[in-house]
């Protein structure tokens, strides 16, 4: 018999007036469980997640807790809790206040609101001194891990969190991904993560969703999702990617304006379609030396060199329209802006995309 899930919506659907923001989403979300949803403006994710705490009503479907609805509860007699991007922390109240507060409106006495704003600053790593600490005095990171024991001061069964790194800066927020990572690590807790940014689901998630107009994309472990993307919209929304367009004969062999194919492979998963794409991400791309051979190849007119730390990203001018390498520095590239180059890549770092069938 299948485990149930911790949280399980069913047939989810919100509506503005006409317009329909979320249409018939079915999602699992295993206990314990870093889930993160990510996607373009508009996608839908924050419409999501407001249903999820409770802050707007569902206009069709189920949330379902452990197998009991929770889409008709009150935000605040669900068992969950949410991060803000704004972390929404009282600046008049001191760093412990802040961590007490959910108690204290649940009538805890003043004793054991103390131990537990003191164990959450243990396991937030803060000193015990900062209990009577003012919040206007906290860095940026410090707030960050306030507003985080707040969240587990009444030990919720999940986690919400909207953007919560969004607003601070690169190194910052480095810090305090893996810092996320780690508590999710030591609690146990389910952690339901919104963001924008793929970098932070990619280190942080154990599985990661991709939204796109209402509805799941593709939902995957995060290698799944960088590796195999279901659709062009996935593949491009991960991050920089070469993709190749090419037509199935009906003899089996291949036809791409785009670039030249060794007649002796087989694409796996091309046969049934019409047309397809490859999907080729910039690191597995290679510059031809001397009668080196590739499944695949192509001719492209340098038109970039960018340096990025310990790599060296170069743009290409193609047939296939602008092609993106990726090489480390002590591979770089001994060329002028202008040169064409022969480029190639073999078929076992290739994904293939069904398009028409």
């Amino acid at each position: 018999m299948a485990e149930q899930p911790l949280l399980r919506l069913q047939g989810l659907v919100k509506k503005f007036g006409e317009f329909t923001a979320l249409n018939n989403v079915d999602l699992d979300i295993k206990e314990g469980e870093f889930f993160t949803i990510v996607g373009p403006s508009g996608s839908g994710k924050s419409t999501l997640i407001r249903l999820l705490v409770g802050m707007d009503d569902v206009s069709e479907g189920q949330i379902l807790l452990r197998g009991e609805r929770i889409d008709q509860t009150p935000a605040n007699l669900r068992p969950t809790c949410m991060v803000f991007q704004s972390l929404a922390l009282f600046p008049h109240m001191s760093v412990g206040q802040n961590i007490e507060f959910p108690l204290k409106i649940r009538n805890e006495n003043a004793s054991q609101r103390r131990k537990r704003a003191l164990e959450l600053l243990d396991l937030l790593r803060l000193p015990r001194n900062y209990y009577d600490k003012r919040i206007s005095q906290c860095s940026g990171g410090e707030r960050q891990r306030v507003a985080l024991a707040r969240a587990l001061a009444f030990d919720p069964e999940i986690l919400f969190f909207d953007e919560p790194l969004s607003a601070l800066d690169y190194r910052l927020r480095k810090t305090l991904e893996k810092e996320l990572k780690d508590l999710h690590a030591r609690t146990g807790k389910t952690f339901v993560y919104i963001t924008h940014s793929l970098e932070e689901a990619m280190v942080m998630s154990d599985r990661i969703a991709i939204m796109k107009e209402g509805k799941f994309e593709q939902v995957a472990k995060a290698d799944e999702i960088y590796a195999q993307p279901i659709s062009r919209f996935v593949a491009e929304f991960m991050g920089e990617v070469n993709l190749f367009e090419f037509k199935v004969k009906d003899n089996g062999t291949y036809e791409s304006d785009a670039i030249t194919i060794d007649r002796n492979i087989n694409i796996p998963g091309a046969k049934g379609f019409k047309t397809g794409i490859l999907m080729v991400r910039p690191e597995y791309m290679h510059f031809i030396k001397g009668k080196e051979k590739y499944n695949f190849t192509l001719s492209g007119k340098l038109h970039g060199e960018y340096a990025l730390g310990s790599r060296i990203q170069y743009e290409f001018e193609t047939v296939a329209g602008n092609i993106t390498v990726e090489k480390l520095r002590e591979d770089r590239l001994s060329a002028n802006l202008g040169d064409l180059i022969e480029l190639g890549f073999n078929l076992d770092i290739t994904h293939f995309i069904g398009e028409t069938k």
